[in-house]
């Protein structure tokens, strides 16, 4: 039996047959799809909620959701807690997405292995909700004036608890300051530090030395790249440049994966002590670890030597923009009064919404349901390259969610990523992150979270023919 709806209008009539073999999600993600494809619905075109097209097709109300969800996590369409749920404009548009990676010669990417985003759609709307009004019940009239730029002292605590249990942190709420993502916290560190006197920052490379040199340009301070291998940063090599901050990813090395081993966090707090220098820890994919626990912060090892800066960027999604930083002693001070100067606070209905989510448990739930989803995609990711590329070798799978693919033989990032483009598939080389880009191996950075498993997998078949020599 057929049934046809043209709620949408006469231009699109959105048809499910039950006796086709098609399975009938697949059946309403490929005409939704294509309508948005074909602008038949438009940027911003707002789409039935998923109770009433599952009304009017007689269909699952959870059946609609997954689709909504897989449409959202591929670009095509975008939703906000409150709102209905829209075509996204760049879906629509069907043009090249203006970035730092390049324009995209084939039109809309319609597999997209950009690292750095979370899945989207697999944020926590309903426990948000509720964190939200109770955060607003609860609040004192008190807490919607101006408050201490340091943040709400319920999120503070909240979150020193936080890393005291999880991160294994020496964490004093007094030395927490509320930021609004890692960005700004490190800008915060950096200027605190340039008070201090210290003039030069290294940090890992191949690393993201775009936002360390827009951090540290802004502080007045200069940078220096150090090499990462195998175990991490390289501590010696760190050692012999004059160098008295580093700013690094310990947890799952951005971007090649790797995890900083234990002889290498030991070297580094005694480079510390000894070079009288501070430890920038960026606590990134430290939530997402699957062969083993979350490892414990290096701020737990030398508190007095290591900023740590957090953030929910990766965990609930970037636009929330919350972090914090763990501050030790000597400029916690220094930064709190570097964020009343910029801009006297971060919003703290927000912040005692995430208080409120941790301390339900909610947040940690929402933490072990991710590590389930993203372990599943990785292991798409990795069996769809098992298939039709063999002769990759992946690393950096330890945590997180993106990988890195080495090329074999004579291939080149630029001519893999350019074919790849013109078929619509989106990949990125681990070059663009280096400081030097000559002699250096072929790779690309696999970026999988806001990818569904039969994305990963469809657009690894498609390029895998690219991949072998």
């Amino acid at each position: 039996m057929s049934v046809e709806w043209s709620g949408l209008g006469p231009e699109l009539m959105l048809t499910v047959d039950r006796r086709a073999p098609v399975p009938l999600r697949t059946q309403l993600e490929d005409q939704l799809r294509n309508a948005i494809r074909s602008r038949r619905l438009g940027a911003g075109e707002r789409l039935p909620s998923s109770r009433e097209l599952a009304r009017e097709l007689g269909l699952s109300r959870g059946l609609v959701q997954d689709c909504y969800s897989q449409l959202l996590a591929e670009g095509y369409l975008q939703a906000r807690i409150g709102s209905a749920t829209r075509v996204a404009p760049v879906a629509a548009g069907g043009g090249a997405q203006a970035s730092e990676r390049g324009a995209v010669p084939g039109g809309r990417l319609s597999v997209d292995f950009a690292a750095g985003v979370p899945d989207l759609a697999s944020f926590p709307r309903t426990d948000w909700a509720w964190a939200v009004r109770e955060a607003c019940r609860e609040a004192p009239n008190a807490a919607f004036n101006y408050g201490d730029p340091r943040g709400s002292h319920e999120l503070r605590d909240v979150l020193a608890a936080y890393w005291r249990r999880v991160r294994a942190a020496v964490a004093d709420p007094g030395r927490i300051v509320v930021c609004t993502g890692f960005a700004q916290g490190l800008q915060l560190v950096l200027r605190a530090l340039a008070s201090t006197g210290v003039s030069l920052v290294a940090f890992e490379d191949p690393g993201y030395s775009t936002t360390v040199g827009a951090a540290a340009a802004a502080a007045g301070v200069g940078i220096v790249p150090v090499p990462v291998d195998e175990s991490g940063i390289d501590v010696a090599a760190l050692a012999a440049t004059p160098a008295r901050a580093v700013v690094l990813t310990p947890a799952h090395q951005w971007p090649t994966g790797v995890v900083l081993s234990p002889e290498r966090r030991h070297q580094l707090v005694d480079w510390a002590a000894a070079a009288d220098a501070v430890i920038v820890e960026d606590d990134y994919d430290a939530e997402f670890r699957y062969d083993r626990d979350p490892v414990g912060a290096i701020q737990g090892l030398a508190p007095e030597r290591v900023a740590a800066i957090g953030t929910v960027s990766k965990s609930l999604a970037p636009s929330m923009r919350l972090g914090w930083v763990l501050c030790p002693p000597a400029i916690a001070q220094a930064v709190a009064a570097e964020k009343r100067r910029q801009d006297r606070g971060s919003p703290v209905l927000d912040q005692l919404a995430l208080a409120t989510l941790i301390e339900s448990g909610r947040y940690d739930r929402h933490l072990r349901r991710m590590r389930a989803v993203y372990s599943s995609k990785r292991g798409a990711l990795t069996g769809a390259l098992a298939a039709h590329a063999p002769a990759v070798a992946v690393t950096g799978l330890a945590a997180g969610f993106h990988a890195v693919a080495h090329l074999p033989g004579a291939l080149t990032e630029r001519a893999v990523i350019d074919e790849a483009r013109e078929r619509s598939v989106g990949l990125y080389g681990m070059s663009a992150q280096r400081s030097s880009r000559s002699g250096d191996p072929a790779q690309l950075v696999l970026g999988f979270g806001n990818l569904g498993e039969r994305a990963i997998t469809a657009g690894i078949a498609a390029i895998g023919d690219l991949l072998r020599e």
